[in-house]
């Protein structure tokens, strides 16, 4: 019997869970260990962080679906990895902190055979002095709990709006180190549509403020596409989208602080400025959970295994080089962590091994750089790709090939829709192949197959967003057919 433990229920975790089951049938053991109880659809967040959706529409009870498809659940933290055992014992074993009710922080250590971690990110909001909802002045959609709070927020500006006061809101990044550009391009576009429906659009200034050099950037760099027939960037259709709808942007700038009503930044050039606001909603910086790792004799071996980020290494190359000297080949193509073939790092879990999009340093010394997303529908694809390995490695042969799922092989879409409704709502509906862009195999397209690389506004593309959501959660859910869903 295989016993396999995953770190983590998010979309990576989750799918390599129940792509495990499928895969090994029930003779193996396969427990999930996670904080929460609940999963989280946090793509819809945007839509309850404007009070379109409810918590309860995004989220479901996870023990119930591992109780039904013969998955251990644990509500923990993973904490320390032992990949050679302790002492006397070559087990190797990962140890967790009880997060369940009452279990006042218990430690216990769980065997593996195989380990995939899927923790995802530490929001790490204390990177930036005054910045989230909890202790801070802005507000977050994060997390369906942090975007329940910042519907209540943005209605109580719209409330002032309609009683006839101007209201400044800010939308973006709350670091210049973030990622996740596309949510805040996202939020923005749903808080411009919540104002025109509410008729308060002339008292409000919208401000998108962000890491990017560049409106379009997004962490990847940008793109490049053909519109009916004319080529064109990504920086020109997001520059058009927001001289439409009158949003203002503050670009390549570093949040330093947040006070009550009062954004502090730098900008590239080094000068600090300020921004006033009544409501703010800004993303954190991610990092790892803080995971550490021991070898056999007690020594320290956490460096060898994570990088200075807290996530972990996979099979990348991270010899630092230039920024021109950076490749497609150097992206991960099987997660296993070099050194441990039964360990693997899925998701945001993974530490990627550079940046997408050229990184800035401010006149001051301080970094400005989006860092690469790994969301969505790519970690729903590495999920699945080493839960394949692992269980090719169960049944057959334990030195098996991994299953590749490279990001510089791999598409994505992004779609930042606004209404909830089937006959109002429009979407920018976004797609590029591959996420990683290839400058040496497409040099004209700015790294990207045009075929797979569009760009695209309308209420059709707000069709596929509710139907990704409702589709997501039925696989999920783990109901009938879900298998055949794509990640």
């Amino acid at each position: 019997m295989a016993r396999i433990v995953i770190l983590g229920a998010g979309v990576s975790g989750h799918t390599a869970a129940l792509h495990l089951r499928r895969l090994l049938g029930r003779k193996h053991d396969i427990t999930v260990v996670t904080p929460n109880s609940k999963w989280n659809w946090i793509p819809s967040n945007i839509w309850v962080g404007v009070g379109r959706m409810t918590a309860k529409q995004v989220t479901f009870d996870l023990p119930p679906i591992y109780r039904r498809k013969g998955i251990r659940y644990v509500q923990a933290l993973g904490r320390t990895i032992r990949p050679h055992g302790d002492g006397d014992d070559p087990t190797p074993t990962v140890e967790v902190e009880s997060t369940a009710p009452d279990s006042l922080g218990e430690l216990s250590r769980l065997p593996y055979d195989y380990l995939i971690n899927a923790t995802g990110p530490k929001l790490r909001f204390e990177a930036t002095e005054g910045l989230g909802p909890e202790g801070g002045h802005s507000v977050s959609v994060c997390t369906d709990g942090h975007a329940v709070h910042a519907a209540e927020a943005l209605a109580e500006s719209i409330a002032k709006m309609q009683a006839g006061e101007q209201q400044k809101l800010v939308v973006g990044m709350g670091h210049g180190t973030c990622t996740c550009e596309g949510a805040a391009f996202e939020y923005t576009f749903n808080v411009e549509h919540e104002l025109t429906q509410a008729g308060v659009r002339d008292k409000a200034e919208l401000i998108y403020l962000t890491n990017e050099v560049e409106l379009g950037d997004f962490g990847v760099d940008g793109m490049v596409f053909r519109q009916k027939g004319y080529q064109q960037s990504s920086r020109m259709w997001t520059e058009s989208l927001f001289t439409e709808r009158g949003v203002h942007s503050i670009l390549g700038a570093h949040v330093s602080k947040v006070d009550p009503g009062v954004i502090h930044y730098e900008t590239l050039d080094g000068q600090h400025h300020t921004q006033d606001f009544d409501f703010a909603m800004l993303l954190p910086p991610f990092g790892g959970v803080g995971l550490t790792a021991y070898d056999r004799d007690g020594s320290d071996i956490t460096d060898t295994m994570f990088a200075p980020s807290g996530f972990m290494k996979v099979d990348a190359d991270y010899t630092p080089k230039p920024y021109e000297e950076w490749r497609a080949e150097d992206w991960p193509k099987t997660y296993e962590v070099p050194g441990y073939p039964n360990v693997f790092a899925v998701g945001i879990a993974f530490a990627p091994p550079h940046q997408i999009s050229k990184p800035h340093v401010s006149a001051n010394g301080t970094p400005i750089a989006p860092a690469p997303p790994r969301t969505g529908m790519p970690s729903g694809v590495m999920g699945k790709a080493v839960a394949i390995t692992i269980a090719d490695r169960v049944k057959g042969d334990p030195q098996a090939p991994a299953e590749q799922a490279s990001m510089a092989k791999m598409g994505a879409a992004c779609v930042a829709s606004s209404g909830t409704g089937l006959l109002k709502g429009s979407a920018a509906s976004m797609t590029m192949f591959p996420v990683v862009p290839n400058y040496e195999k497409y040099p004209d397209s700015g790294g990207r197959n045009f075929s797979g690389t569009r760009g695209e506004i309308g209420l059709h593309g707000h069709w596929i967003k509710l139907m990704l959501h409702y589709l997501f959660i039925y696989k999920a859910k783990a109901l009938p057919g879900w298998q055949f869903i794509p990640e």
